[in-house]
C-alpha cells in the first residue's frame, strides 16, 4: 500500500487559543512577547495585529509605534506542544497515527483511512472544516510524502491533494522554504538566486552537498520520497479507572466506605508500579434508577498512598445519596503526576514543602474547607507589583525567580489597588491623614517615596511614588500616589505589612 500522510497547519495556533478563552480579544490586535537580547520580541501576532503589518519577529517597541490600541502578552513556553498535543489526540479519530510537527503543525499518517470517509477529498474537508469551526485558522494538505504535504498546507496555490507520484512536479514552482530548510541555508539560496526548488533540483547531488551541506539533501530527498521519513506517533494516555459492580445494591454509608477502599486497593497498586500518584480523582456511583451521582477530590503532590486518598474521599461520602442503592462504582484518577519513589521515602524526614505531612495536611483542610481557599505564591519577574506574583499549580512547583529582597514589600498585597482620600500638606510628601473604607488613619510615621515606572511595552499610564506609613494605632500600610503630584492627585493602597 502506498502511504499517505496528511499536513495540518495551524497557521496563528496560540493566538486563535487566547481568543477562543477571551472573545473580546478577537476585534483587538495583540501579540505575545517573549524577552530577546535585552528586547522583547513579538512571537505571534494574531490576524487584526497582522492587517497593520506586525509579525512574528518585530520588536515590541516598533509594532506600538505603527499600530494602535495594541495589547502585549508574555508568550507562554511550551504551549504551542501542549496545544498540538490536545489537537493531536482529538485527530486520532481520524487515524490512530498522528505526531506533533513543532511549532505550529501535526503530520497525520492516513494510509488505508481516507476511504472512510467517502475518500481522501472528504477526508480533508471533513478535518479542516472541523477544525475552523473549533476556531482555529486551518490550512492541510495530503501527499505520498511528509515533506510534500507539509509545503502544499503552507505554500501551496493549487489543490491541498497531491496525486501519489506527483511530488516532484508540485514542488517545483515552491520556494525553498517549503523544504523546511534551516535560516542559514536559506539566506545562501537567496544570496544564490535560487528562488523556487526547480532552480535547484536537477543540480547534481555532490555540488548541493559541497555548497549546502547534507541536512539539505536529506530534506529534498525525504520530500521526493527518495528518503524515508519517520514519526513519533502520539500515545494515548491510559485512563486510570477502576470498576466495583454490586451484587447487591449498597445504601449505607459503610458500604460506600468499603467500596472506595477496594477500589482504591487497586488502582493505588497500579500508579505506585507505574511511579505515578493521584493529583485528582472522580468517584462515580451508579444508582439501581438510573441516576448517577459523583463527588471528587485534588492533593497538592501526586500521591498513591491508600490511606491518604480514603481520608480524603471519606470526607466526601455524606454528599453522596445512594437512593434507593447504589449497583456500581467507578473511580478515575484525572490528573496523576510522576512520583520519586525515592524521594517519596524521604519525605518524612525532611521538614518545609517537602514534608509529606504537610502536603496531607492541606489535602485534608481542603476537603473540609475547598480547595479554592488554599493558596501558595510564587515570585514572578516583573517590576509592576500587581505582575510581581503568581499562583502556584503544586506545592512541587519551583520559583523561576528569587523573592525580592532589596526593597520593603507588604506582608499583603491587595490584587487590585483600593482608592483612598488623603490630605496631603506638601507635594512629594506623603499623606498626613487618610480615610480607607471610611475609617479615618492618622499618619504618625511615613517612608519614601519609591517610584514605580509603569511597564511600558505592556501598557500605557501614570507611574507610581509608593510610601510606607504608619498610622497612630501602629497599623503599617503602603501607599501610592498615582503619577505626578497636581491640584488632586488620585491615592490608593496597595498592602498592608505586618
Amino acid at each position: 500500500m502506498q502511504k499517505r500522510f496528511m499536513a495540518i497547519w495551524f497557521r496563528n495556533l496560540t493566538t486563535d487559543w487566547l481568543s477562543l478563552r477571551k472573545p473580546e480579544l478577537r476585534q483587538i490586535p495583540f501579540v505575545f512577547v517573549a524577552p530577546e537580547r535585552n528586547r522583547m520580541i513579538i512571537t505571534a501576532a494574531n490576524p487584526v495585529a497582522e492587517s497593520q503589518g506586525v509579525y512574528s519577529g518585530m520588536a515590541a517597541a516598533d509594532a506600538k509605534a505603527i499600530t494602535t490600541n495594541l495589547q502585549i502578552l508574555n508568550y507562554i513556553p511550551g504551549k504551542e506542544a501542549r496545544l498540538l498535543r490536545q489537537l493531536g489526540l482529538w485527530c486520532i479519530r481520524y487515524t490512530p497515527v498522528v505526531a506533533v510537527n513543532l511549532p505550529d503543525g501535526l503530520i497525520l499518517d492516513i494510509s488505508g483511512c481516507a476511504h472512510l470517509w467517502g475518500g481522501e477529498r472528504g477526508y480533508l474537508k471533513n478535518i479542516v472544516n472541523k477544525l475552523r469551526a473549533s476556531g482555529y485558522d486551518t490550512r492541510a494538505a495530503i501527499a505520498d510524502t511528509i515533506g510534500a504535504a507539509w509545503a502544499v498546507a503552507r505554500f501551496g496555490k493549487i489543490t491541498p491533494i497531491i496525486e501519489s507520484g506527483r511530488q516532484a512536479q508540485t514542488l517545483m514552482n515552491l520556494p525553498p522554504a517549503a523544504l523546511r530548510l534551516e535560516a542559514p541555508v536559506l539566506e545562501k539560496l537567496q544570496k544564490l538566486g535560487f528562488s523556487t526548488i526547480r532552480s535547484f533540483m536537477q543540480i547534481p547531488r555532490s555540488v548541493l552537498r559541497r555548497r549546502f551541506g547534507e541536512a539539505f539533501l536529506l530534506r529534498l530527498a525525504q520530500a521526493l520520497d527518495q528518503e524515508n521519513e519517520e514519526i513519533i506517533p502520539l500515545v494515548p494516555p491510559v485512563p486510570y479507572v477502576e470498576r466495583l459492580p454490586c451484587l447487591e445494591p449498597i445504601k449505607t454509608a459503610r458500604g460506600i466506605e468499603i467500596a472506595i477502599q477496594r477500589l482504591l486497593e487497586g488502582l493505588c497498586l497500579r500508579l505506585k508500579a507505574e511511579g505515578k500518584g493521584i493529583r485528582k480523582a472522580v468517584l462515580k456511583c451508579y444508582r439501581v434508577d438510573g441516576k448517577m451521582v459523583h463527588t471528587g477530590i485534588s492533593t497538592n503532590r501526586g500521591s498513591h498512598s491508600i490511606s491518604h486518598i480514603f481520608k480524603l474521599l471519606e470526607l466526601q461520602v455524606s454528599k453522596i445519596e445512594p437512593g434507593l442503592g447504589i449497583e456500581l462504582f467507578l473511580l478515575e484518577a484525572t490528573k496523576v503526576d510522576d512520583i520519586d519513589v525515592l524521594q517519596e521515602k524521604l519525605w518524612a524526614g525532611n521538614p518545609g514543602l517537602q514534608d509529606s505531612a504537610l502536603a496531607e495536611l492541606l489535602d485534608r483542610l481542603a476537603g473540609k474547607v475547598g480547595a479554592n481557599r488554599i493558596h501558595r505564591y510564587l515570585p514572578v519577574e516583573h517590576y509592576w507589583p500587581e505582575r510581581s506574583v503568581k499562583e502556584a499549580a503544586s506545592l512541587s512547583e519551583i520559583p523561576v525567580t528569587a523573592w525580592r529582597t532589596d526593597r520593603l514589600r507588604p506582608i499583603r498585597l491587595l490584587p487590585k489597588p483600593e482608592q483612598v482620600e488623603v490630605m496631603a500638606l506638601l507635594p512629594d510628601y506623603p499623606p498626613k491623614v487618610f480615610t480607607y473604607k471610611g475609617r479615618r488613619h492618622a499618619v504618625e510615621k511615613a517612608d519614601g517615596p519609591e517610584r514605580i515606572e509603569r511597564e511600558w511595552w505592556l501598557e500605557k499610564g501614570e507611574h507610581r511614588d509608593y510610601y510606607v506609613v504608619e498610622d497612630s494605632d501602629g497599623n503599617r500600610y503602603w501607599l501610592f500616589r498615582s503619577g505626578h503630584y497636581d491640584a488632586a492627585p488620585q491615592w490608593y493602597l496597595h498592602g498592608f505589612f505586618a
